[in-house]
């Protein structure tokens, strides 16, 4: 269960989210088992949903592993549309392939072996969504790497911003609010690295003035901006 919401609030979003498929269920047993850190059903459904509102035809994501988040965006994406996965462990990758042949959406995917960010510079866009799963450390890189191949409207999805790792919502807010549980010898060996991402990657897209942000309080917290 998310801390973000209660346990009530748990039940109802797997009571009315979308009916699942053989090759889905299989990747939420393996990350159950295998403790993999996965973004969830209450997180895959809404990013499907912004896939359909979007109108979406073409997506990237920062940060693939073996495919799950990509996999429920890819049948709103349309058989026209492409979304590529980045991922730089290359058996991830091919888990991740598979599971798009097994589910007849291979021909919707691309996937790229290497670090995204490297990746990324090699495709032109337009981006109609991406989405940010890799180190929260490097989000502002990533942010940076794929702005000037966004498309009018295109949105920008972070993950794992509120919470990751051992970092709590409430150390985010005092760091935002400019102090830190995080003593300085924990700081000093860069325990936290992923609180300062999160903090740059908040600041760094509300104070863009090409975009507007939202916090939406699902799974372990999603940072979503749209071009304007």
């Amino acid at each position: 269960m998310s801390i973000l919401h209660t346990e009530a609030v748990d039940r109802i979003l797997k009571l009315t989210a979308p009916e699942s498929d053989a090759v889905r269920e299989e990747m939420e047993a393996r990350a159950d088992r295998e403790r993999f850190p996965t973004v969830g059903p209450e997180v895959g459904a809404f990013l499907r949903l912004c896939v359909r509102m979007r109108g979406v035809s073409s997506a990237i994501e920062f940060g693939s592993g073996f495919g799950y988040s990509a996999y429920w965006m890819a049948p709103a994406i349309g058989s026209d549309g492409r979304i590529v996965l980045t991922e730089f462990d290359a058996d991830e990758l091919e888990q991740a392939r598979d599971y798009f042949e097994r589910g007849g959406l291979e021909d919707r995917a691309t996937f790229e072996h290497g670090d995204a960010l490297e990746i990324v510079e090699r495709y032109d866009g337009p981006f109609d969504l991406v989405l940010l799963d890799h180190e929260t450390s490097r989000y502002v890189e990533g942010f940076e790497a794929v702005r000037g191949k966004l498309s009018e409207n295109a949105v920008v999805i972070a993950d794992n911003v509120l919470h990751t790792g051992a970092v709590r919502p409430d150390d985010l807010v005092d760091a935002l609010e400019g102090e830190s549980r995080v003593s300085e010898s924990e700081r000093s060996t860069s325990k936290h690295p992923s609180l300062e991402g999160a903090v740059a990657y908040l600041e760094h897209v509300r104070s863009d003035p090409d975009f507007e942000t939202a916090v939406v309080p699902l799974g372990d917290g999603l940072v979503v901006s749209v071009r304007l």
